[in-house]
């Protein structure tokens, strides 16, 4: 975090996990809710300007993703704070701390934003795993099952983005590889 005292402090708590382990995790948590107000408000973007023959599908959809990322920016800064942490969940506390890339202001396309958000919904989802295997070493299983929880909806979410994409991929694929139509489909296969 910007403020190396504030973020490795702890405020008073009965809680049984010990100091040095959950200031590990409230630093890890702190990032996490950066990366999630990050990809929230990055989603938004994505609704608010999407445009072509995919424009109402893909605004409810990314709407919808965007309110399931509100719910874990909540879940995960009481965490901190139950954990007898800070919470740092400003904008600007996520712009500077967020492990995504900035999302990019020249799209409209229906397509061009499915393979941004796809683009940053993958990190994510990297970071969410990786943090299950860190609250699982550090003792702290209630944090590793929020993360466990948060990454179930993120790969779903990702495979939801993929989804509007893989065609398009396989079709590229195989025209480079020379293959047909018919030579794809396995004998036996309906």
């Amino acid at each position: 975090m910007s403020d190396n005292t504030i973020s490795s402090r702890l405020y008073p708590t009965r809680i049984d996990i010990p100091a040095e382990a959950r200031v590990q995790i409230v630093v890890l948590l702190n990032q996490t809710l950066a990366a999630t107000l990050d990809l929230k408000t990055q989603t938004k973007q994505a609704h608010w300007n999407v445009k072509g023959t995919d424009f109402f599908q893909l605004h409810e959809l990314f709407d919808e993703i965007a309110g399931e990322l509100e719910e874990y920016i909540d879940m995960v800064a009481e965490r901190v704070t139950a954990l007898g942490g800070y919470a740092f969940g400003t904008a600007r506390a996520a712009a500077d701390n967020s492990i995504l890339p900035e999302y990019p202001f020249d799209i409209l396309d229906g397509k061009d934003h499915v393979i941004a958000l796809a683009d940053r919904f993958a990190p994510y989802a990297k970071h969410l795993r990786e943090a299950i295997n860190k609250t699982d070493e550090l003792g702290d299983l209630d944090t590793a099952d929020l993360y466990t929880e948060i990454s179930r909806t993120i790969d779903k979410r990702l495979w939801f983005l993929e989804a509007h994409l893989q065609v398009a991929e396989i079709k590229a694929e195989n025209n480079k590889a020379g293959i047909t139509q018919t030579q794809k489909i396995p004998a036996g296969v309906n």
